[in-house]
């Protein structure tokens, strides 16, 4: 099994900072991409922002380009969410992907696509 933890989030006021943790545990063979994304009210969920493990390659939705900053430790199978200079617009739910693969004791390897929890981002004007 995969375990997918979000820390992180809470209520800041506008031009404030927040950072988001999200560490992947369990039986994880190779993780691909740790990502984030978020959820407004009433809204879809749309991409934050997304790292690939192997390589340096980050993208970046353009509303926070230049204000958040993903990072990761592939040691820990964790992901990191800077976010600067925070706007009321900013405020929604904000969720980890972790995508990867396991592999059983045959070697037989199985995709996994797993969220957090969630966590709560609120930015007060």
């Amino acid at each position: 099994q995969v375990h997918v933890m979000e820390s992180g989030g809470g209520l800041v006021q506008a031009g404030g900072s927040l950072r988001l943790s999200c560490a992947a545990s369990g039986n994880i063979f190779k993780i691909i991409l740790m990502g984030w994304y978020r959820q407004a009210p009433g809204k879809e969920r749309e991409l934050v922002a997304t790292t690939f493990t192997a390589t340096s390659n980050i993208n970046y939705a353009d509303s926070v380009k230049g204000r958040f900053t993903i990072s990761k430790d592939n040691a820990k199978n964790t992901v990191y969410l800077q976010m600067n200079s925070l706007k009321p617009e900013d405020t929604a739910a904000y969720y980890c992907l972790t995508t990867g693969y396991t592999r059983d004791k045959n070697g037989a390897m199985e995709r996994f696509d797993h969220w957090g929890q969630g966590s709560q981002v609120t930015v007060s004007s």
